[in-house]
């Protein structure tokens, strides 16, 4: 988010949950029933909601006709393994 940042603070329960403010839910899309990735970052712990914006914004990225993920991660480690040889 450009600009200044808003620094908010929140209490962990002893289950490890905790109240995303109002203002964060509206501005993300954070509905009841929202799954986040959770990712360890050097700087601390990363939440990313997964939202119906996200996933429009997502929509296109695999190409159509494209390869099976199996297929194509067996073509890339072949190509791993011939650089390796050379």
């Amino acid at each position: 988010m450009p600009g200044k940042e808003l620094l908010e603070t929140v209490t962990f329960t002893t289950k490890g949950q905790i109240v995303i403010p109002r203002r964060l839910r509206r501005q993300f899309e954070i509905e009841e029933g929202t799954k986040a990735t959770v990712v360890a970052t050097a700087d601390g712990i990363l939440l990313k909601p997964v939202t119906a914006a996200l996933i429009r914004k997502g929509r296109g990225i695999l190409k159509k006709g494209a390869k099976p993920f199996a297929e194509e991660w067996v073509a890339h480690k072949a190509t791993e393994r011939g650089l390796e040889g050379e």
